[in-house]
Formats: structure tokens, C-alpha cells, sequence
């Protein structure tokens, strides 16, 4: 038996049953960390603990990282307290392999947290001492891309963002604002360089990031409370850089599969613990084998040697390619597809939808027939072998216990970049668009989704969602066996003409009447979303 928060009383029994355990000083590491770290990491959700957390160890085994990473939380501290703070920070990777073995790791790099939130003022003081020291060299985030968001669907900044520019720094509430002040405190310590690097999972995050910095910055020199000169040092990137990058693993919450296969092995303390938002944390990580992170290389501050944890480094416009790639052609499109369409056909896991040979189908011409002609090699990668490893190896991967549902959340956040980028890229080429058929049914496909009715006629939850309220809101009249091209066309135009949804007009392309006869057809009657699909693959 052994228990992860004390792993080290167990060293031996691990080694024996495979577990691969740290080999650098795990004490004199996470105390470095913790008194001044150089590198700290904003949202300390599962994807750092599967990914960002094992590029991290594998530079400390291999003696290129002797500080430990902070992880830094704005938004709330349960993560900090609940899953961190019981494990001593450490925790166990489990890769969920094709075959149905696990591979598991102690990832014991992490040397502590902070609740960078003036919830907390001794917390924030303390990550405002880090970003005060000149030894910092980057902050990498994986907060989602709604955290970066300080603006509503009509383009006007939220609320809440204006009362913090009036309030000024020391007011500060949102993760935007937040991070602003702290680089504020970086400014007033000696303004010494740093890499701010998202590494959430959407395109030109880096310039989103930065644009979102600047516009907390600029708010607060209007309202009186920061120089110009702050205002200049966070628009240098040689002095504030914002790369930009690529992220790539699937990362599903924790499972109660792999929780009970973790307890039959006999590890005693991984239980699920359950959110305020009903998501799921444990003292593992859930992920698969495949990963990719390309990151632009520009540190101004020096950095680790990232590229020996396996992270491609990069100048911008291939880290832009490889995101392009993957956000807008050979994953992300075809995993929002599966998430609408999985959740409306009944499943509950990715690998399931990958034996519907429909399903299958479907995303096989999305992502061959009508992305893929619009992709740019990003020579790093290769697109047609990126997409072949997920279609045969990844999604399939029976393992891993990934959700339609997670892959939901936030749909109206993503589906500008998933399929408006691709379109783009049509009409930069010179193409016309109103030939296509699958992109149109996939976002006929999110429109039947909102309606928060299955396939069957049942009620379901649609997943979590910033927009979600106003828009089921405009489909709410739409009933199964009810709809007429008129009903349709009115809850459909106001959103399929939102460019702060689309970036492009899909009357205007010629679409939006396709979208609308799509989904008018999945309003048929129950088995109207299969019948569809099947008419048109």
C-alpha cells in the first residue's frame, strides 16, 4: 500500500511496481522554489498537472531546473487548498496508453501555491515579491480563454473590467487585472524583463494576452493611477514579451476509471474530489501519451532549457502555423464536432463516438475534405500525419476517459477560431465557400445542441458556457417536430450573424441559409440529428 502523500516512505515498493519517482533533491528544490522561484504558472488546473508539471521534472532530473514552479491561482484557491495543499504539491501522472496499461510518475516539482487575490493580502503580497525579483523569468497560464476576456459578445468591456480600471492596481479582481498589477509591481521594483506565456489553447494567444494587458494598462493611465512609463514597458516586448504557442494534449478530468485502477494497485489516498462547479480533481492526472507544445522563443529574461523537456522552440510565424494547424484544421474542429454531436446522440465518452461509424465518418471529411485544403505546413509538425495519429490512435483511445461534455464547454468561445479561421482562409484563397457541407453541419449541429434537447427528445444539461444563457435564450421557441423555416430563421440569424461569434458573416458567405436548413432538419422529430448526419456523409 502506499499513499501519495508520502510517497517517499514507499520509494522502493513504487519503483517496483513501475512508478518512475524524481531524481533530483526534492526538499532543496521545492524550498528554492518557494523562496524565489523562476518560473511561476497562473491556473493550476489539470493540464499543468499532466503537462506543463512533467516538462518541468524532466528538466530538474536532468539538473536544468534547480527552483521549483509556483503555481498561482486568481480566480478562487480551491485547487490550492484541496488538491494541492494535501499532496504536498506533488502529484501522480497517470498516461492512460492505448493497450490499457498506465504509466505513472510522481511529479514532485511543483514547490507551492499562491492566491494571487486580495482575498488573500498575505498571498498576493508574496506573488507580488515574486514578480518584484529580476530572477524571474517567465509565468506561464493555462486559465482557459475566457480568462483573457474583458469584453461581451457586442465588443463593450464587461461591467465589472470598467470598475476596476476607474478603482485602479490595488483594486484589482480579474486575472487581466491581476497579472496587470503585478507586473505593475515589476515595473516599480526595476522594471527587469519577463516572458508572459499563455499557453492556453487557442490561436495568437499571445497577442490576445498581450492586447488584454495593454487594455487594463491603458485604462488605468486614463483614470490617473499608472506613468506612461508603465504603460511603455508592457508594450516592449523586448522587455515584456507575449509569445505566442501551440499546446497539445487531452487531458480529461479525472476518472472514476482510473481512480479504481489506481486503488486496485493500491495507492490509498487518490480519491475524486468534487468542485463547486461540479468538474472533478485528484491527487492524479489523467492524460494521454501524445503531446505537443510549440512556443515562439522569446524570453527576455533568459529561460529553463524548455526544448529538453520536449517543448519545440520556435520563431512566431511557425508557432503560429503549428496552432493554425491544429486549433483551426486537425483537432479542435473535429473534437467540437464529436462534443455537439456526442452529446446529442447520448455519449459520454470520445472513444465511444469512435465507434459510430457515422460519427467517424463525419469528422473524416471535416478535417480531410474541407480543413486540411487550407492548411499551412508548419514544417515542425506534419498536418497529414497529425491527423491520421489522432483519428487512428488518439481518439480511439479507449483509456482515455475524455467527455463529449468537457469538450463543450465554452463552445461559443471557440467556434469563431475552430471554423470562422478556416473560412477566412477560403476567401484569402480566393475560394468559394457556399459549396461546403460539413463546417456548415457542425455549427447546425451546435445550434441543435442549445436547445438542450437529445436526439431522443430528452432533456439535457448543454456544458457550462459564457454566452449560453443569451443564446438558448434566441433558440428557446425551437420544438422537435414544430420548427418551420420561418421559426428556425429567427432564432438562428441573430446568432449566425454575431461576427464577435463568427468573425464572419455566414449570410453574407452564403451559409447561413445552409446552417438554417441543416438544423431545420435535425428539428424533424426524435432521430432527426442521425438521419442528418447520415444524409450527408
Amino acid at each position: 500500500m502506499a499513499t501519495l502523500t508520502n510517497w517517499q516512505a514507499s520509494a522502493d515498493e513504487l519503483k517496483e511496481r513501475g512508478v518512475r519517482l524524481p531524481t533530483y533533491d526534492v526538499a532543496a528544490l521545492k524550498q528554492a522554489g518557494v523562496e524565489q522561484p523562476v518560473w511561476i504558472h497562473f491556473g493550476g488546473g489539470n493540464l499543468y498537472r499532466a503537462f506543463h508539471a512533467q516538462i518541468a521534472q524532466d528538466l530538474a532530473d536532468k539538473g536544468l531546473l534547480t527552483r521549483g514552479v509556483v503555481v498561482a491561482e486568481t480566480f478562487r484557491p480551491f485547487t490550492l487548498d484541496e488538491v494541492y495543499g494535501p499532496y504536498n504539491y506533488d502529484i501522480l501522472q497517470v498516461v492512460m496508453n492505448a493497450d490499457g496499461t498506465l504509466a505513472e510518475r510522481v511529479l514532485a516539482v511543483t514547490a507551492g501555491g499562491v492566491f494571487a487575490n486580495s482575498q488573500r493580502p498575505e498571498d498576493l503580497a508574496r506573488a507580488k515579491r515574486y514578480f518584484e525579483s529580476p530572477e524571474l523569468q517567465l509565468a506561464t497560464f493555462t486559465i482557459t480563454e475566457k480568462g483573457y476576456g474583458l469584453r461581451d459578445a457586442s465588443g463593450e468591456l464587461f461591467g465589472f473590467v470598467k470598475q476596476e480600471l476607474k478603482d485602479g492596481p490595488e483594486h484589482a479582481a480579474s486575472s487581466m487585472g491581476i497579472v496587470a498589477s503585478l507586473l505593475l509591481a515589476r515595473f516599480n521594483a526595476g522594471a527587469a524583463p519577463v516572458a508572459m506565456v499563455s499557453t492556453d489553447n487557442f490561436s495568437q494567444n499571445g497577442a490576445r494576452f498581450r492586447e488584454a494587458i495593454l487594455t487594463v494598462a491603458n485604462g488605468w493611465l486614463e483614470h490617473g493611477h499608472v506613468m506612461q512609463e508603465f504603460v511603455d514597458y508592457v508594450s516592449d516586448e523586448a522587455r515584456v514579451s507575449f509569445p505566442w504557442s501551440m499546446i497539445d494534449r487531452i487531458t480529461p478530468n479525472p476518472s472514476p476509471e482510473t481512480e479504481e485502477a489506481l486503488k486496485r494497485q493500491g495507492w490509498e489516498d487518490l480519491g475524486l474530489i468534487a468542485t463547486p462547479s461540479g468538474a472533478h480533481f485528484a491527487g492524479f492526472a489523467n492524460t494521454e501519451a501524445a503531446h505537443y507544445l510549440v512556443v515562439e522563443d522569446s524570453f527576455p529574461n533568459g529561460r529553463p532549457a524548455l526544448e529538453e523537456g520536449g517543448v519545440i522552440m520556435c520563431d512566431r510565424d511557425t508557432a503560429e502555423k503549428a496552432d493554425t494547424m491544429k486549433v483551426t484544421a486537425c483537432l479542435n474542429p473535429l473534437h467540437t464536432c464529436l462534443a455537439v454531436y456526442g452529446c446529442l446522440l447520448g455519449y459520454t465518452r470520445i472513444w465511444q463516438e469512435m465507434e459510430d461509424a457515422d460519427l467517424v465518418a463525419l469528422i473524416k471529411h471535416l478535417g480531410y475534405d474541407e480543413d486540411l485544403p487550407v492548411v499551412v505546413d508548419p514544417r515542425v509538425i506534419d498536418p497529414e500525419a497529425f491527423i491520421e495519429e489522432l483519428l487512428a490512435k488518439r481518439l480511439p483511445n479507449k483509456a482515455l476517459p475524455d467527455a463529449p461534455q468537457r469538450i463543450a464547454t465554452d463552445t461559443s468561445q471557440k467556434v469563431a477560431i475552430r471554423y470562422g479561421h478556416t473560412l477566412g482562409a477560403y476567401l484569402a484563397a480566393g475560394k468559394d465557400v457556399s459549396g461546403l457541407t460539413y463546417i456548415p453541419l457542425v455549427i447546425a449541429g451546435w445550434l441543435r445542441y442549445l436547445t438542450g434537447v437529445d436526439d431522443k427528445g430528452e432533456a439535457f444539461t448543454p456544458s457550462p458556457d459564457p454566452l449560453l444563457e443569451q443564446l438558448q435564450a434566441h433558440v428557446a421557441g425551437l420544438r422537435l417536430g414544430e420548427a418551420t423555416a420561418e421559426i428556425v430563421h429567427a432564432a438562428a440569424q441573430p446568432i449566425l450573424s454575431n461576427k464577435e461569434i463568427f468573425t464572419v458573416g455566414l449570410y453574407e458567405l452564403g451559409l447561413g441559409e445552409k446552417v438554417e436548413g441543416m438544423l431545420l432538419e435535425q428539428l424533424a422529430g426524435p432521430g432527426a440529428v442521425r438521419a442528418t448526419i447520415e444524409k450527408y456523409i
